[in-house]
């Protein structure tokens, strides 16, 4: 079987219910997953006063300031999410959106690290997070050749692991925007530690992105697309995360090529000579 590793974001799907959380990671773990992911953000460094202080109704008010803060985790909720991982059998990291939330994502004895689309021009964060010397997952969503490459640069001189991510960033991404072709570009261009996280609406995209070389697929994983929450529709069922995973191993197989015993009486069938 290919020797690929499936993550799958719960980002803020959980919508600031640590119970919808662990309801996620169970989803997560019965498909096959290798591990969940989470996003952190300290908000008004995120995000400026003007911004938080526009309207937007939600279910817990009427401003962006209440709706961010109502999907955030702080400490306690990490600290019962890094038990409950633990409980499970499932490891979990996160997706910082600001200095000083890497800094607190440390606090856990966390494996892996993960860098968002929007974060990869972030050099200061790049810095703290490559210094930590944790394999990486880099989303390269909305950039360019000349935007990873600096990336990685960063990286590189801090010794850092790290694997890149192809992703377009719309939410839900449309088949043909997928582009899974560039994950062979970038294998040419980078080596083979290239993986694939998408948006799309179901799972052909990202099947089509394991047989591409894929090294590692992350997508999000919802409850109920219905839910509330911008990323809820563009996220795989805990159904369609296991069909994604069983199709891998039933489709790649064990790579070798023999006949079958299952040929054996097609040939005596079909072969005259």
């Amino acid at each position: 079987m290919m020797n690929v590793k499936f993550f799958a974001e719960i980002g803020i799907n959980h919508n600031g219910d640590v119970e919808i959380a662990k309801k996620l990671i169970d989803a997560s773990k019965r498909a096959g997953c290798d591990a969940v992911k989470f996003q952190k953000r300290t908000i008004d460094i995120v995000y400026d006063k003007e911004m938080l202080d526009s309207p937007r109704e939600s279910p817990w008010g009427t401003t962006q300031r209440e709706q961010k803060e109502g999907i955030e985790f702080g400490h306690d909720e990490y600290t019962e999410i890094d038990k409950y991982c633990k409980e499970v059998g499932i490891d979990w990291f996160c997706s910082a959106w600001d200095l000083e939330s890497q800094k607190f994502i440390q606090k856990f004895d966390l494996e892996n690290n993960k860098i968002a689309s929007a974060m990869i021009t972030h050099e200061e964060l790049l810095e703290e997070v490559s210094k930590e010397k944790k394999t990486t997952y880099i989303s390269t969503g909305m950039s360019n050749f000349k935007i990873i490459d600096r990336a990685i640069e960063i990286f590189k001189d801090n010794f850092c692991p790290y694997v890149l991510m192809h992703c377009v960033s719309t939410y839900p991404t449309k088949d043909e925007d997928c582009n899974i072709s560039a994950i062979k570009t970038m294998v040419r261009r980078y080596g083979p530690e290239i993986g694939y996280s998408g948006h799309e609406i179901g799972i052909i995209p990202s099947l089509a992105a394991v047989f591409s070389g894929a090294v590692a697929i992350e997508r999000h994983i919802t409850l109920d697309k219905s839910m509330y929450g911008s990323d809820q529709s563009s996220s795989l069922t805990e159904e369609e995360f296991t069909q994604l995973i069983n199709y891998t191993k039933t489709l790649s197989g064990d790579g070798t090529k023999e006949i079958i015993e299952e040929e054996k009486d097609i040939i005596k069938k079909l072969r005259y000579w």
